[in-house]
């Protein structure tokens, strides 16, 4: 018996009509059941209770103990130009800036520098660091796991707040910073 080739399909095509003859899924019946509701947004965390994302006070207060010994209070250089620079012994930009920063503290009567070292260093260990880069402005060690409070917590090093001779911040430079730049900001204020 000789059987053609579309004999032998036959029952291939038959399987494959069937298959596709099969009834079409039911829509699922309608519940009487709300449709589930995406849960709700959570609210970032208050400035309070997240400290790393702080902001500096428009009038921030400084009152710390200085390397030398001396109390620094910012609000004693009320009617001055004042320079708060956070550093770190360890940032080369930092000390690159050091001697210009200690310049113009020197040379100009009505701009005030402080240096704010945002690291875990004894002062002994800081005293010595400043025996080889000395500065005319006033040091004080900032504990990084608890700085001031009225400042934000700093991003990067350095960063220097130029703060106005009524206490308002009027410039935040993140970076290294110049005598020009700082003076060139205060010009632009007045």
């Amino acid at each position: 018996m000789i059987r053609s080739p579309l004999l032998k399909a036959l029952p291939l095509a038959l399987l494959l009509a069937l298959a596709a003859c099969k009834p079409a899924q039911e829509p699922a019946p309608a519940s009487s059941a709300p449709p589930a509701q995406a849960p709700a947004p959570v609210a970032p965390a208050a400035a309070d209770e997240n400290p790393a994302e702080r902001t500096t006070a428009e009038f921030p207060t400084l009152k710390m103990k200085a390397i030398d010994g001396s109390e620094y209070d910012l609000a004693a250089h009320r009617g001055k130009w004042v320079v708060v620079n956070f550093w770190a012994t360890w940032c080369a930009p930092c000390r690159k800036e050091m001697p210009e920063l200690s310049a113009l503290h020197a040379m100009r009567s009505n701009i005030e520098v402080v240096g704010l070292a945002y690291e875990d260093i004894e002062t002994p260990e800081m005293q010595a660091f400043l025996a080889k880069h000395p500065v005319t402005y006033p040091i004080v060690v900032v504990d990084p796991f608890d700085p001031p409070a009225d400042f934000a917590i700093p991003r990067g090093l350095p960063l220097t707040h130029l703060i106005d001779p009524k206490g308002k911040v009027a410039h935040t430079f993140l970076g290294p910073v110049t005598a020009a730049d700082i003076e060139q900001q205060i010009a632009a204020a007045r």
